[in-house]
């Protein structure tokens, strides 16, 4: 974990920041509509009666409750904030460019590179801490991301690290929950899922159709199109279009934006629904575009500049996720998903509980021990019977073994044969030169040792017919 100072961002056209307010109370989340019943109802009335006969006093002093919020403030400041984001996509569509834009500093260390730089044959999750302040809070940023997913040829087993991840971070959270001694725990829970979806642009993937639905259960899912530079504006529509058309044939549940308790805020949530799922561009780069520096990606035909709404919805994803909504993606993760992973877990466990206390409770001791013994002798045929098939198994790899060395020997015995044959037949065919090239020499030195004598008798000859004359 490393810390990171980030330095302000004030809206344009403002001088200085003013205070921070109050805080104000989250909306609650919207996740599921449903009327209430009848006895609700009643019992909201009854509320409703009992508040307006609480009459309300008037106070002739100030006695100091109206500070309470700035109390709660000062305490949430001081232990800081907590939020785990997930990224999700396909290499190279830009994921990490984004988050290091979005939060306006480089978040992978040369410890923990960007996905794109780990060489990964499967799909593992994982996750980097950073600490980041801004005028005097600070947050604990998770970032969980998936290096690998949607990269070969068989993609069938890439949501299943996936889901056990968000699973055995609702687990630990329940576990540390259990306790008798229960201390501040940290909330490794995943808030949010950016979805990034390649700009193909035909719709959604039988990949992506299959992570959404296996997961919008589980997790805050928003969807991005990747890289929307790589669309004019018409194509870009279209295909934003498809893509919630595809999302609304297939039942797939998003996160809804709530309404918040800005006016303007929500005036712009209305027009921001309109243009879901969002398009954005994520650049490390600064560019001059008219005298103006930007953040930004150079074009022969142009610049796509990151923080302009004419040309992708960055800003909104961004005023989005971090200014108006984290907390009620927090809010939404610990009272919708993780209370439905808790009660199905809760539950799991007490009706187990229930059907082994009822079924000892309608059987008598003897006719238990006898169901137990069936039992036992049951266990015992099924790990006899296992344990005949593991030897038998077993047997048959050690034939299988043994065939196969005895192949190989053969094999080895026939190369070998072969090669002593062939060494055999060549030694044969230099000793039958050697024997001819022997006889040669022979026939020669015959004939040399002739003309040697021949030699000597014509010599003798002439010495003879000299002495005579």
């Amino acid at each position: 974990m490393f810390s990171v100072r980030v330095g302000p961002e004030r809206p344009e056209g403002a001088a200085a920041r003013a205070p921070v307010p109050p805080l104000r109370t989250p909306a609650p989340p919207q996740q599921h509509h449903h009327h209430p019943s009848p006895a609700t109802a009643a019992s909201s009335s009854g509320e409703d009666a009992a508040a307006k006969a609480a009459a309300t006093k008037p106070m002739e002093g100030y006695v100091g409750f109206a500070n309470l919020p700035n109390q709660i403030y000062r305490k949430a400041a001081k232990r800081g904030f907590e939020f785990t984001l997930m990224v999700v996509g396909e290499s190279g569509v830009g994921k990490s460019t984004l988050i290091n834009s979005m939060f306006k500093t480089d978040l992978y260390s040369e410890e923990f590179p960007g996905p794109t730089k780990r060489i990964q044959k499967t799909v593992k999750v994982e996750q980097s801490k950073v600490v980041i302040r801004e005028e005097g809070v600070h947050l604990t940023l998770t970032i969980v991301d998936t290096p690998g997913y949607g990269d070969f040829i068989n993609n069938s087993e890439c949501v299943q690290p996936v889901i056990d991840h968000i699973d055995s971070q609702f687990e630990d959270y329940l576990n540390a929950e259990s306790r008798v001694n229960r201390r501040p725990m940290p909330d490794s829970r995943v808030h949010a899922c950016l979805y990034f979806i390649a700009p193909s642009g035909h719709g959604l993937k039988a990949l992506d159709i299959e992570f959404m639905k296996r997961l919008h259960n589980k997790v805050n899912i928003i969807p991005l199109v990747a890289k929307a530079d790589a669309f004019l504006p018409t194509e870009c529509c279209a295909f934003k279009k498809q893509i919630m058309k595809d999302i609304h044939d297939n039942n797939i549940k998003i996160y809804q934006f709530t309404d918040t308790h800005d006016e303007e805020d929500n005036k712009l949530l209305n027009k921001i629904k309109e243009r879901l799922p969002l398009a954005v561009i994520g650049s490390n780069v600064v560019v001059d575009v008219g005298g103006r520096r930007v953040w930004g990606r150079h074009y022969p035909w142009g610049v796509a500049e990151v923080d302009n709404v004419e040309h992708c919805d960055f800003t909104t994803l961004r005023r989005m996720l971090i200014r108006t909504h984290m907390q009620d993606l927090k809010d939404v993760t610990n009272n919708v998903h993780y209370e439905n992973f808790r009660s199905c877990k809760l539950a799991a466990l007490t009706g187990n509980v229930a059907e082994n206390s009822k079924r000892q409770l309608t059987k008598s001791p003897l006719a238990q021990m006898e169901e137990e013994k069936k039992d036992h002798k049951s266990k015992m045929k099924k790990m006899e019977t296992e344990m005949e098939q593991v030897f038998d198994m077993k047997v048959k790899e050690k034939k299988q073994k043994l065939k196969d060395s005895e192949a190989e020997l053969q094999r080895r015995s026939e190369q070998m044969k072969r090669s002593l044959e062939s060494q055999l037949r060549e030694l044969e065919e230099r000793r039958k030169q050697f024997e001819e090239e022997r006889l040669a020499w022979e026939s020669q030195q015959r004939e040399l040792d002739q003309q040697r004598l021949d030699n000597s008798k014509t010599m003798e000859k002439n010495k003879k017919k000299g002495r005579i004359f």
